[in-house]
């Protein structure tokens, strides 16, 4: 199944990122203050916001995220202009791995929440933008589609120190050396 069959199947399934994951989001955006942040898989756009507001709280920067499913992205613009969190989000709709193989910048943040037998793929067509000290948080690291991802960022020949969170499915957060 292509990844817009996977994402027009899952279109009215709600997959939010649990309260504390999303807390910890929002700290780790407050304590690095990246210019841009990136993330892929918005669905509904919860994380977007914890992120977006982590933006706005530290004053400056931008999230850039993405989305196959033309209908999570109408509802998740429509929370974003209620928030008034709208004006820092650009929501770039299509494959991950065509809309943001044309990042204008630097990720100084990422977060992969998408489809995890992309994760990999979308980090490994990202990693010439990661700069030493960027952040990069997986999300639902117990589902078995990520081991790979994760024997990639736990291998320390491949540039990354990484520790598991334990919360909700998991999250590996791991730092670009």
């Amino acid at each position: 199944m292509s990844p817009q069959e996977h994402s027009d199947a899952a279109a009215g399934i709600y997959m939010p990122i649990s309260p504390a994951a999303s807390q910890l989001l929002y700290n780790l955006v407050r304590a690095i203050g990246p210019a841009t942040v990136v993330e892929f898989g918005m669905s509904y756009g919860i994380s977007t916001l914890y992120l977006a507001a982590g933006v706005r709280d530290n004053g400056a920067g931008r999230v850039v995220t993405t989305e196959l499913s033309k209908e999570k992205i109408a509802a998740a613009q429509r929370t974003f202009i209620q928030t008034g969190l709208d004006d820092l989000i650009t929501v770039l709709e299509g494959d991950a791995r065509e809309t943001l193989d044309g990042l204008d910048a630097p990720a100084d943040f990422l977060l992969l929440d998408g489809w995890k037998d992309l994760c990999l793929p979308v980090l490994r067509m990202l990693e010439p933008r990661l700069a030493p000290g960027t952040l990069v948080v997986a999300d639902d690291v117990t589902f078995a589609s990520m081991r790979p991802y994760l024997d990639y960022v736990q291998d320390p020949a491949n540039g990354y120190s990484s520790v598991n969170f334990p919360v909700e499915d998991g999250m590996e957060i791991s730092c670009r050396l």
